[in-house]
Order: structure tokens, then sequence, then C-alpha cells
């Protein structure tokens, strides 16, 4: 799709390799995320932490490019849109990570089996929506892409239910332990959200191109 308007001169091309540059980082950052988790090693979580800094550096890239005219006016809005969902979840995914170096390794071994199938769902999802930016200016079929990622966000939910009825039964010693792991869940269960939001808009993208 992408294809259509990359003719008009070489600051499309830039934004589209800063755009996948992006989603990669994100996807790394979820991984590492991943590993963290997966080993209860809450400093390897630094890596997120690192890996949103250039993030943010490519973002600002992006966005600057764009407003000094890359693209189409009606692609403009819903390509920033898309840039900033992915930044969101990228920030989401910090605030996960800096909570992890701080839950009560007990409480965490409590709800460990659904935050990892969580984490390990949420690098899916990313490297699905790394695949949905690659069918813009390739061959494919974003809405399948779409429905992929939309599904899981639904396991994340069903998954999200289980912890829930877990967290109201474990006691914990005062509030801030309690806000802690409370907010740790909110962080992992809103990156699936705010992924099928980014992908949403790259679905809106490739209609407005049509």
């Amino acid at each position: 799709m992408f294809d259509k308007i990359l003719s008009f001169g070489k600051s499309e091309n830039i934004v589209i390799k800063n755009i996948k540059s992006h989603i990669n980082l994100l996807c790394s950052a979820s991984n590492c995320f991943k590993d963290a988790l997966n080993k209860l090693e809450p400093e390897k979580a630094s890596c997120v932490i690192e890996l949103e800094r250039d993030a943010d550096t490519i973002r600002r890239d992006i966005i600057s490019t764009i407003h000094e005219g890359a693209f189409l006016p009606y692609v403009r809005p819903n390509l920033c849109r898309f840039v900033e969902m992915v930044d969101e979840t990228f920030d989401t995914l910090e605030d996960a990570a800096l909570l992890f170096r701080q839950i009560d390794k007990s409480i965490f071994k409590t709800i460990e089996h659904e935050c990892l199938k969580i984490a390990s769902i949420n690098a899916e999802m990313c490297e699905l929506l790394q695949i949905a930016f690659e069918t813009l200016h390739g061959k494919g079929n974003i809405k399948e892409k779409n429905l992929a990622i939309r599904l899981c966000e639904k396991q994340v939910d069903d998954i999200k239910f289980e912890l829930i009825d877990k967290l109201i039964r474990i006691d914990v010693k005062n509030f801030w332990e309690g806000k802690i792991v409370s907010d740790f869940v909110e962080s992992i269960t809103r990156i699936s959200d705010l992924i099928e939001d980014a992908s949403d808009y790259l679905y809106i993208i490739e209609i407005s191109l049509k």
C-alpha cells in the first residue's frame, strides 16, 4: 500500500525505515522482559529501560520527519497516532519492568504462571504488529494480522480475570506492597490493549490508502 506514495520522496522511505526500527526495539524489549520474568531476575529487566531510550529518540525523528512533509496530509494523522501508540506501549512496558524490580518475590511466585503467559503473548503480539506493518508496503493481508492480534488480546483478558481472582486472596504487608503488585498486573495486561489499538490504526491507514 505504501508503494503508492513512496514515490513522493525519500522522506517517506526514512519514516518507514525508522518505524520498522521502532517496532523492532519494542519486540526486543518485550522478549527481554519475558526473559527477566522467566528467570525471576528483576535486574535483567533494565534492558527495557535502555531500549526505551533508543526508541524515544527514533520516535522523535519519525514525528519530526512526518511534520516536515513526509506522506500526504490525509495519511499523517493516523500514521503519527500509530507511532504514538507504539511509544505508549513502550512506556507501559517500561513501567512493568520498573515495578518488577520492586515487587515482593514471594508474591510474584503466586502469580508467576499467569504473568509469564501474558508476557509471552505480549511478545507474540509485538511480532504480529511488526508483520502487520510490513504488509502496508508489501504483500499480505493486514486484516488477518489484525484478527490474530485481537485473539491474543482476548487471551490476555481471560488470564487477567484469573489474576484478579488470585490477587484478592493474597495477603500483603502494607498498602504499598499491594499497590506495587496491582500496578504491575495492570501494566502487563494493558500492553496487549495498546498493541491492539496500534494494530487498529494500521488497518485504518490501509483503508485510507485504497
